[in-house]
Formats: C-alpha cells, structure tokens, sequence
C-alpha cells in the first residue's frame, strides 16, 4: 500500500517534554592561544535553534499541523529567544518557569564547519523543587481539550520524571500518546499508546536484537508487558518495524536516498506520525508516511524538518513508473487532498492516439496553469464510437502509460463513456481545459466546472500536428 499525504492542517499535537536552546558560534580560526594550546576563534555569526521536544513541535508545525509545546525552562534570556524563536514558525509555546534551573542551552563552537567544542548550561530538573509539577501537570491537562494526539519528548533532563501521570490523564481522556522514551527503565510508560525507540535504545532494554525475527519476538514481549499498543522501532538504514498486536509486522525498508545528517530524525519521525495520526490515519499509514519523511530528513545537515510538498513530491517519486495511471476512485482520493492542501487542480480529457508534439506541447501548457495536471483518457470502445472501428491504433493501457511517462502529466484516468461529463462532476477541477476553437460553454462538465466555481480555459492547438494526418502519411 503507498503513503497517502494526509490533510495535516486537520492535526492538533501536543508536545511535553525537555526543550532546549541549542546554539552555534561560528567563525574562523588561525591561530592559537598564548594563554593556553587552543585555537582563537572569532565568532561572526550566532545562531539559535529549538532543540529537544521543541524540535518535535517544530517538525509538528512545518506539517502544517498545530502545534503546543508544554516544557519548563529558565528565568533567563535563553527562554526568550527560545519562545521568540518558536512562535516565529507557528508553534505555541506554554512554559513553567523554574527558579531553580536554567534554560537547558547547548552551546556549540565551530569554525571551518568543525565543532570544536559543546558548552553545556542546565540543571536536572528531577530535583526536588526543580519546576513546579503541580502546575505543568494542570497545564497538561488542561491542554488535552484542544489536543488530538500527545507526544512525550523525554530527553532524560527530568521534565518527564512522572511521565505515567500525564499517560495516565491523556489516556483518562482519550488521547493517544506517543513516547521517545530515553534510559533503559521504560516503566514509567507503562500504558502508552507507542513508544518509539531506535534499536540501539530496544536492544539496551530487551538485549541483543541481531535480526528482524528477534526484533519481531522480543517487541512483541516488551510490547505486552508495557501494555502497549503498538511499538514503532527505527532502525536507520534498515528502515523501521512497527509491532501492533494481532497483525503482522510491518517492516518498511528505508526511503532514503542520500544520508547527510541523522540528528534529529527521530524527532520527525514521531512528529510525523503523531500528525498523521491526529490527521485520521491509522498506525500503518502514519508509520509509512514518517518513514517517507525520516528519508528526506536525514538528506539534510543538521536538525530539519520536512514539508508536505517534500511529502508529496517523495510518494510522487516513490512509484514513479506507475503511480500516475489511476482508477477512478484513486483519483478521487488524490484530489480531495490536492484541494484539501489547497492544490490547483487543472483537467483535460482527449483520446491521445498517437502521442505527438502538438499533444505534448498542449498538456505542457495545460499543466502551467495549475499544481496537478489530470489526463482523462477515452477507452477503446468509446474511441471506437468517435473515430470509427479502426480506431484506435493503441490500447488504452498503453495510451495512459505513454501519457504517464510526460513530466507535465500528474494523473491519468480512463472514462468509457463518449464524453467525461460524469468523470468532470465527481472531480470538480478548479480549471478544465480543453484544446481548439471550442466556445467554453459548449464544453462537457462546464455546468459543474463553473457552478463550483471554477473555470474553463480553451487553449489553441499547435498548427501542423494531427493524429489522422499522421496516420494518412503512413498509409500514404
């Protein structure tokens, strides 16, 4: 089954856990200290990036997902630039302030892109009276209203220390909740929804996991006994594995193409799926999809994160041979979310015989006019009625695939009637185009095109290319 982008602006996440402020000074260096055997460097340029579950919320918000992220930081200017910094990318921050401990700040020094060193500024916040707990735990609460899916982000710096509680009151209202445990004591997420471990992470659980059917066996037993439903395990190049009770498991072989950089990928790949899921999907489409994404993540350096046209581009790519040859109904899935996205949706229909320059010139044009170029092809026996019983010289199966093989070409669909009017209906393109020197009105599917609130563009035919012509110089 191939990933289907969900309409992620319908995903409601929230985020709790350590959030950071990771920073990065840069600038050269030629020469070394006199007070010590070090180099000098003179920092031109400081940057600040959301790090740890702000990271997961980022990734939640480049979706086009809402986003809240629920964490405890410091009186202090690293949480200023750190709100500063999310708000900025559409996430909605919600902090406690601790008196006792600073923001959680990772200082990196780099010059000619070599770190050189990473200054870290934090204090464990699973000391007694490190953040008031009483209050994030209300804050959580009170959260789970306007929430679809929660994620706990545990980074090990004790804003998670009494992570069963907030399991235990999302789980009181009905919230799924997906944990990227840290440690090898994952009891306290006793009764989640998922957890997602890498495999370095399982095996320091469960022990030494040299093959899929071991991963499978000893998932299954730590599913069980944390109550789960459902384990999702990354496994770097070797894709991920996804572990619901009563089905098989899943095994997804990795989408990446060129690894870069696997900082921060596990954050997308539960931000994803925790999206997805708050989006309707079930947990083999999520698990698919944030695999989709953790192969263009890694792709990237640095921390990133991937967006739905990134998505669609990849599932595009990901069947390329045959994915832009549909049924009816699957076209009809693909449009809805097309216009769900906000995609421009462009039709054109033709029997497409003998596929020359003047039909690829023409598509070319249709397809400038929007995101998604539908071709709508006549069947055989509906090219029979119109052209008579030596027509066509192709199939229809090889006349879609020729038509799917053209860049300018996102989907191609067959209609057996003598006309798309039906086809037109159901689709509903935002611009239905049709080549020569028809007058619009007079062209099949105007009445629906129009009364939605479309339109429908007659484009000219390039002179001196026409299949008959083509087809009488053969004879001739």
């Amino acid at each position: 089954m191939n990933p289907v982008v969900p309409a992620f602006d319908r995903a409601r996440v929230l985020v709790a856990g350590d959030v950071m402020l990771d920073r990065y000074w840069q600038g050269p260096t030629g020469r070394i200290s006199p007070e010590a055997p070090v180099p000098v460097v003179r920092i031109q340029k400081d940057e600040t990036r959301p790090g740890g579950a702000a990271n997961v919320a980022l990734n939640v918000a480049a979706l086009g997902g809402a986003a809240r992220l629920l964490g405890v930081v410091g009186a202090d200017e690293a949480a200023q630039k750190l709100s500063a910094a999310l708000l900025e990318k559409q996430v909605q921050p919600d902090f406690v302030e601790s008196a006792r401990c600073p923001t959680i700040t990772k200082l990196r020094i780099l010059s000619r892109n070599q770190q050189l060193i990473r200054l870290d500024f934090e204090e464990s916040l699973a000391v007694l009276g490190g953040f008031d707990r009483a209050d994030y735990l209300a804050r959580f609460k009170a959260a789970l209203a306007e929430t679809a899916v929660v994620v706990l982000s545990d980074y090990g710096k004790g804003t998670l220390a009494d992570a069963a509680d907030l399991i235990a009151a999302a789980r009181a209202a009905g919230r799924p909740v997906l944990v990227d445990p840290k440690g090898s004591d994952w009891r306290p997420y006793h009764g989640a929804t998922m957890i997602t471990p890498n495999l370095t992470e399982l095996e320091a659980v469960v022990g030494p996991c040299p093959d899929e059917a071991t991963i499978v066996a000893k998932g299954n037993a730590l599913r069980a006994t944390l109550a789960l439903d459902a384990l999702l395990v990354t496994r770097s190049e070797a894709g991920m594995t996804l572990l619901t009770p009563n089905q098989p498991p899943l095994h997804l072989p990795t989408e990446a193409r060129e690894v870069f950089d696997v900082t921060g990928a596990g954050d997308t790949v539960i931000a994803t799926f925790a999206a997805a899921l708050a989006a309707g999907q079930d947990f083999a489409q999520a698990a698919r999809i944030a695999n989709l994404a953790a192969g263009i993540v890694v792709g990237k350096l640095g921390t990133a994160t991937v967006s739905p046209a990134e998505l669609l581009r990849a599932v595009r790519r990901q069947h390329e041979d045959d994915s832009a040859v549909l049924s009816e109904d699957e076209l009809l899935e693909r449009v809805a979310l097309a216009h769900a996205q906000g995609q421009v949706v462009v039709m054109t229909n033709g029997c497409f015989d003998l596929l020359h320059v003047g039909h690829v010139r023409y598509l070319e044009a249709a397809r400038k006019l929007g995101d998604v170029l539908i071709v709508a092809v006549n069947t055989d026996d509906s090219v029979k009625r119109l052209k008579g019983p030596t027509r066509p010289l192709n199939n229809t199966a090889d006349r879609m695939r020729m038509l799917a093989a053209l860049k300018c070409v996102d989907w191609v669909v067959p209609f057996a009637e003598d006309t798309p009017e039906r086809l037109i209906t159901h689709v509903l393109p935002n611009l239905l185009v049709k080549g020569g020197d028809y007058k619009p009105e007079a062209i099949a599917g105007y009445d629906a095109v129009t009364g939605n609130g479309g339109q429908v563009v007659v484009l000219d035919f390039y002179e001196g290319y026409s299949t008959t012509r083509i087809i009488e110089r053969a004879r001739g």
